[in-house]
């Protein structure tokens, strides 16, 4: 075997599960135990360090890494066993009464004054803060839409067609510079930071890593497409008014044109991308679907539980 030349390098490991990963990576070590993942904090640093760099091997891998290993039999054996973990977490602590059109509903109500992250950076955001969130968000922003275009195939008709077209307009409707990758990598040059694809993995928080790797999760397996479906619909849906938000942090904090820009392309993108991820996406997986319900609503409750896990870290973090 070959190993890559290019891609980010591994990163540090944050425990047992994550250092079992690497070091298998790097060829000089053995996989942990799947027994270990049994008993790891789902939520924690090195549970999720673990399956962040499992994932990553679907994307652009790692520097010094053979890209076979993105099919090793007991890697993904490992992968199984922390996905399980997770996912059982997940089901257990985003738990949903409400239907699916009360969660839709509920999802387009706008609070006169909120709390959360985006109010906050809104009102008392400075650059430190707002480069802080960037380098966190990174982490999703510099592959904005490739989690998502794995659900594709997983789709016909109606559904297949409002979620291509979303992707389109996500990869910059056949315009590089336009592509929200690049949008986001301009804004973190406005705001002095490296744009290297992977390069502030090392400063990914627990909470950061967990909401990427729900993205992953839902889209590497078929049988999670409902909530794939459900996950877009929620980041689609609240986007618009959330980045206006922080549209208005960066202006009014002086971060720079691009970093502005990201967010006042998002506050228009979305607007449209929300009546078709409920009219086509949701209404034509449902059609073909109807069963997915359940799946869709768990995929809207799990990330918000986990936006809200995030907030509440960097939130905790900035006021001490």
């Amino acid at each position: 075997m070959s190993s890559q030349r290019t891609g980010p390098h591994l990163p540090q490991t944050r425990g047992p599960l994550s250092s079992g990963v690497i070091t298998y990576l790097r060829g000089d070590g053995a996989l942990p135990d799947t027994d270990a993942a049994r008993s790891a904090d789902p939520y924690g640093d090195d549970l999720q360090l673990a399956l962040y760099v499992c994932y990553e091997l679907h994307y652009r891998g790692f520097a010094g890494v053979d890209a076979d290993l993105e099919w090793d039999p007991a890697l993904l054996g490992v992968r199984a066993a922390l996905e399980d973990r997770f996912l059982t977490a997940l089901r257990h602590d985003a738990t949903e009464t409400r239907s699916l059109d009360d969660i839709l509903a509920g999802l387009l109500v706008e609070p006169v004054r909120g709390t959360g992250l985006s109010w906050f950076l809104q009102d008392e955001g400075e650059l430190r803060h707002l480069r802080d969130y960037a380098v966190q968000r990174s982490l999703y922003h510099l592959k904005e839409a490739d989690p998502h275009a794995w659900v594709l195939p997983r789709l016909s008709g109606r559904a297949k067609a409002g979620m291509a077209a979303v992707e389109y307009d996500e990869f910059g409707a056949g315009r590089a510079d336009r592509v929200h990758a690049q949008l986001f990598a301009d804004l973190m040059t406005d705001l002095g930071l490296d744009t290297t694809y992977g390069r502030y993995l090392d400063e990914g928080c627990a909470p950061m890593l967990t909401l990427v790797n729900l993205m992953s999760l839902f889209g590497l397996h078929r049988g999670l497409r409902g909530a794939l479906v459900g996950h877009f619909a929620a980041v689609e849906i609240t986007s618009s008014p959330a980045s206006r938000r922080l549209a208005a942090a960066m202006k009014r904090a002086g971060a720079g044109p691009a970093a502005e820009f990201f967010y006042t392309e998002h506050v228009e993108a979305d607007a449209v991308h929300e009546q078709v991820v409920r009219r086509d996406v949701i209404g034509g997986l449902l059609d073909d679907e109807p069963d997915l319900a359940a799946d869709i609503a768990f995929g809207i409750t799990a990330t918000s539980y986990l936006e809200d896990r995030l907030g509440d870290h960097l939130l905790a973090h900035w006021q001490v």
